[in-house]
């Protein structure tokens, strides 16, 4: 057993990755654009997640754009048969580095494309279908035109499943009308509670939550908090917050994000944090504070 696997593993449809698993946002250069600051180091991360025993890494075309995938053809094509890239689609950047709006039948299309050249890939492994009707939380809307697009390239073979990102509880249960939901993407962390709830139903439906953002939106009192806890544990702040996702519910999945080998290893060991009970007590009250 490597160390990845002592956090256990999930299903994405039929596939099972490591619950610990490795976001590439962070491997773009800054603001999610343009080319990384050291490209070595960025193929030598993700070939430590790799040989670390993650099995799932979390992508995008858009990011860069087309930087992340690049790099991960780069440095891990052909990929291991244990290995499931998850990408995301929805939104296109523009040469402002601007976050836009791109899903029309016809923008999906191509973005599937591109993420299957960049990648060097035939199929998909999951497709998120990233919502863009707010920039923040998730807003209600309509989803049905653009999922239907991308289960009509599902049923062409060129994608094997799809997840959602940014969305409220009706979306999920509107997509899932559609198409099966295999995972969803939200920000979720010990500060920012609010799908809870959305997390205990997908639990029993069978479904992955990713949460992003694991540090996200904490006020100094919460953040004060979360480090009084990580020095209790002889941890980082940031172990402390991804072990506590760990034990808030089996079916969430990590994707923490790091441009450096140092890092992604600190990431990795909070799989063997163990929290015990009065401060796993005082750490669900953050998102009180």
């Amino acid at each position: 057993m490597t160390e990845v696997t002592r956090a256990g593993t999930f299903q994405l449809g039929d596939l099972p990755v490591t619950r610990m698993g490795y976001g590439a946002m962070q491997l773009a250069g800054p603001h999610v654009f343009g080319p990384p600051k050291d490209k070595a180091a960025a193929l030598a991360v993700l070939r430590a997640a790799v040989e670390s025993g993650i099995t799932h890494i979390d992508t995008s075309d858009f990011y860069g754009p087309h930087v992340t995938n690049q790099l991960i053809r780069e440095a891990l094509h052909p990929y291991p048969d244990a290995l499931t890239i998850v990408t995301k689609v929805g939104a296109r950047r523009g040469s402002d580095a601007s976050w836009n709006l791109a899903s029309s039948a016809a923008e999906l299309e191509s973005a599937v494309h591109d993420n299957l050249r960049n990648l060097g890939l035939d199929v998909l492994d999951v497709v998120n279908f990233r919502v863009m009707l707010s920039v923040g939380a998730p807003v209600e809307g309509d989803i049905e035109e653009p999922l239907t697009a991308l289960a009509e390239l599902q049923n062409k073979g060129l994608i094997r499943h799809i997840g959602l990102s940014n969305v409220t509880a009706k979306q999920i249960a509107q997509g899932r009308t559609i198409t099966e939901i295999v995972s969803v993407q939200n920000m979720y962390n010990l500060a920012h509670r609010h799908d809870d709830a959305l997390i205990d139903h997908l639990e029993k439906e069978g479904i992955a939550y990713v949460p992003y953002f694991p540090l996200g939106g904490f006020t100094p009192l919460q953040a004060d908090a979360l480090s009084d806890a990580a020095e209790q544990c002889g941890a980082t702040p940031m172990q402390v917050a991804l072990a506590w996702l760990l034990h808030r519910a089996p079916n969430i999945l990590l994707i923490p994000g790091t441009s450096s080998v140092e890092h992604l290893q600190q990431n990795i060991q909070s799989v063997n944090l163990q929290l015990p009970e009065h401060l796993l007590s005082s750490l669900d009250n953050i998102g009180l504070r």
